[in-house]
């Protein structure tokens, strides 16, 4: 099983270098900002239809480490 967090790429020339989900131009911080709206994951995938539910669970995983860095992956 690869590493879910290689889903997340960032491009100095792709949305101002913000993290996105497999070099589309689909900010993680657009889909934690769907979430927080309250869509469920089925909701946010029909609003982005190129998402895959990996994306999703790498897009959580990411933020989870941004809140807490120490946290180590595999």
């Amino acid at each position: 099983m690869t590493n879910p967090l290689d889903r997340i790429t960032t491009n100095p020339d792709q949305c101002g270098g913000r993290p996105c989900v497999r070099g589309m131009r689909i900010r993680v911080a657009d889909v934690l900002d769907l979430f927080a709206a309250g869509l469920s994951g089925d909701e946010v995938i029909a609003d982005l239809p190129d998402l895959k539910h990996e994306d999703l669970i790498a897009c959580f995983q990411y933020a989870a480490r941004q809140v807490d860095p120490k946290v180590l992956s595999k």
